[in-house]
């Protein structure tokens, strides 16, 4: 269990410093430690993860507008959702030992609680609301912009062609879930095969496509749900 003195440390890497420590510790408690510690009295971090979520689109999408001028509001949607997904934010997470500091119950700590995704992402946009409602927006752009100006370059530029991801953060921003592709029919003689993929989501198949392989199909498939889900003006390069 991270102790209040190490905090500091967990400071001088967010190059923030609070004026109430008590906003970044109630980030860093997870519920299971509130539950298991009630005489303690100490709020977990649930309400400042909501208020982290928002705070995060509003200043990553401040980011990209400065960065991408130009580029089309479907474009913009998508990149923003590669940054602040689940696997993108337990990454930078990662990157600041955030699971180290955390205030986790015993059952969640035995069991690999501070290295689950779902977990460090939530903590991160708690982290992030604790630095808003302790130095105001100002603070928490200029926090967020040092933890993911890496991630902001490393992304995919507007105009790429690897539907599937473009699908996947898209289903991931919309249903918070992922696309699945499965084999509808294959046919000819194995050196000539024509395969046909389906995309399905939220248990709806959502378009299907034929290729010469697999994953020629499935690209195809996800060029068409993206076409169905209304982002085919955004599918032509830029």
């Amino acid at each position: 269990m991270a102790r209040v003195d190490d905090i500091t440390r967990l400071t001088t890497r967010l190059d923030y410093d609070f004026a109430r420590p008590d906003l970044l510790e109630r980030a860093l408690t997870h519920k299971s430690f509130s539950n298991e510690h009630a005489d303690l009295q100490r709020s977990d971090n649930e309400r400042l993860e909501f208020l982290g979520d928002a705070v995060l689109d509003l200043v990553v999408g401040h980011m990209l507008i400065d960065a991408h001028p130009g580029v089309r509001e479907g474009e913009l949607s998508i990149m923003r959702a590669q940054i602040v997904s689940e696997p993108g934010l337990a990454v930078i997470a990662r990157e600041l030992e955030l699971g180290s500091f955390l205030f986790l119950g015993k059952g969640e700590s035995q069991t690999g609680g501070r290295d689950k995704p779902s977990l460090l992402a939530d903590a991160l946009e708690a982290v992030i609301a604790a630095v808003y409602l302790d130095g105001g927006f100002e603070a928490a752009r200029r926090v967020v912009a040092s933890l993911f100006e890496g991630r902001l370059q490393r992304l995919v530029t507007p105009g790429f062609s690897d539907y599937k991801t473009r699908l996947q953060e898209r289903a991931q921003a919309l249903y918070k879930e992922p696309p699945r592709y499965e084999l509808v029919n294959e046919v000819g003689p194995d050196h000539d095969k024509t395969f046909e993929i389906a995309v399905v989501l939220q248990n709806a198949r959502l378009a299907s496509a034929t290729g010469k392989s697999k994953k020629e199909a499935e690209q195809g498939a996800a060029k068409a749900a993206l076409e169905a889900m209304g982002e085919g003006e955004d599918l032509a390069p830029t």
